[in-house]
């Protein structure tokens, strides 16, 4: 497998995992509440985070710079959400109808720390977080218990209530890209980094290396599994158990992975947000088997 990343694209990718950013511009009213298609949406927004609902396999939910929107496996796209740049992202692991947030709203500020009780449709701030309000780029939910929750800003955050209150825990890994809880254990996480994928199994505080390979995406599935996309590797997969890495997948050429979901109903589904690193241009594709093959979300 190959991966034609450079180190420019990969600099690239850590500014937007960093500061986020639009790929064209936003004019009042451009974001309707019709539908679009990916390839359309991609050219005047980006895309920040993926989720499956997990009452309706059918649902992905893609937070973007300009708003949370569906998508249906017809590559079909409508926005469910104001206008809100949903830098941080992820889906409650049992509660189909919750989802958690932060970033910012239209005309800058932080929202804080934010949850949607209705899949989507309104949203409520739970916390401002510390030293904010927050804008998490880097967060999740624990798989093993819902009620802990990590967020990187400043510094790595970590709330044992739902969000309601938050302690620092330490500094996030350097040049973070994208945080991971397990789905077994309230105290692992698993960061990807510029310098590699990282592993801490005291709650954040302490980290210690799994690979040097620069990596742009790790996702721990509800079943266990560990995805991570490695930059001279691709994408690869593990079992939380033993860890034991397989490369999965082929073909991604000039793209790299930046976000991945797994269908909590069938793991073998997967939809993944992908970056071009020679036209920047993003997109959402699909897999049925577990990642060994993929088409662009939609395609028949």
């Amino acid at each position: 497998m190959k991966t034609m990343l450079t180190r420019r694209g990969l600099l690239g990718l850590l500014a937007v995992a960093a500061v986020g950013g639009s790929g064209g511009l936003y004019v009042s009213g451009a974001f309707s509440q019709g539908t679009t298609t990916i390839a359309a949406l991609a050219k005047d927004t980006h895309f920040h985070g993926i989720a499956v609902d997990s009452a309706d396999s059918s649902r992905v939910y893609l937070a973007t710079h300009h708003g949370l929107y569906v998508m249906g496996i017809d590559g079909r796209a409508q926005r469910i959400s104001e206008v809100r740049d949903y830098m941080g992202f992820t889906a409650h692991p049992t509660e189909a109808t919750v989802l958690f947030a932060s970033g910012h709203p239209a005309g800058g500020g932080n929202l804080g720390f934010i949850v949607s009780r209705d899949g989507g449709r309104t949203w409520t701030k739970l916390s401002d977080g510390i030293g904010g309000p927050v804008d998490f780029h880097q967060m999740d939910v624990s798989k093993a218990d819902p009620r802990v929750l990590y967020g990187v800003y400043q510094s790595l955050q970590r709330s044992a209530d739902g969000g309601q209150t938050w302690q620092v825990v330490g500094p996030a890994p350097a040049d973070i890209i994208a945080l991971a809880a397990s789905s077994v254990e309230i105290n692992t996480l698993y960061a990807a980094t510029q310098s590699g994928l990282k592993q801490s199994k005291d709650g954040g505080r302490t980290w210690k290396a799994l690979s040097d390979r620069p990596t742009t995406m790790v996702h721990v599935a509800r079943d266990g599994t560990v995805y991570a996309f490695m930059i001279g590797t691709g994408l690869v997969r593990a079992s939380e158990r033993n860890l034991a890495w397989q490369a999965v997948g082929k073909g991604f050429g000039d793209e790299y992975l930046l976000h991945l979901a797994a269908d909590p109903r069938d793991p073998k589904r997967l939809y993944a947000v992908t970056h071009n690193s020679r036209t920047r241009v993003q997109g959402v594709i699909a897999s049925r088997d577990g990642g060994e093959r993929w088409t662009p979300l939609g395609a028949k």
